[in-house]
């Protein structure tokens, strides 16, 4: 499979759980919107590195390389980075817990969201897959 076969199946696959996402938020299972919304941006962000030709690491943030190889992003893209690998970050963050809970508080993860938590979420995964579909496309027309 080449690279751009395999950008276009990670970004797609960011697009089916995204409405994953909307179902599990009107269903208020806010731990769980707040978990797939991380793999929506995980798939998402490693679908645009793999467009530029990129190895994707096998963390679940990808920030730094998106950073790294900045210069081989469209302009476009490029002045959201620091934006993009923020949200990265913090999600990736929260993945662990939206799943499993916190032992140490004996908290599980439906104690630890709230509706604001999983909106917010779910906003930023909305809006890393659309600019990274818009990069996509960007970089398929030049």
């Amino acid at each position: 499979m080449t690279s751009e076969e395999m950008a276009q199946a990670y970004l797609s696959q960011a697009e089916e759980i995204l409405h994953e996402v909307k179902r599990l938020y009107q269903r208020r299972a806010w731990n769980l919107v707040v978990r797939r919304s991380q793999e929506v941006v995980e798939l998402a962000l490693k679908g645009i590195l793999r467009g530029v030709g990129t190895e994707v690491p096998r963390t679940h943030d990808v920030g730094l390389w998106l950073k790294n190889y900045r210069d081989r992003f469209p302009p476009s893209f490029r002045q959201d980075i620091e934006r993009l690998a923020s949200i990265s970050r913090h999600l990736r963050l929260e993945r662990e817990l939206s799943f499993y809970g916190d032992e140490d508080l004996s908290a599980p993860p439906q104690k630890l969201y709230t509706e604001d938590d999983a909106k917010s979420a779910m906003e930023e995964a909305e809006w890393v897959l659309e600019q990274c579909i818009k990069a996509w496309s960007e970089m398929r027309n030049l």
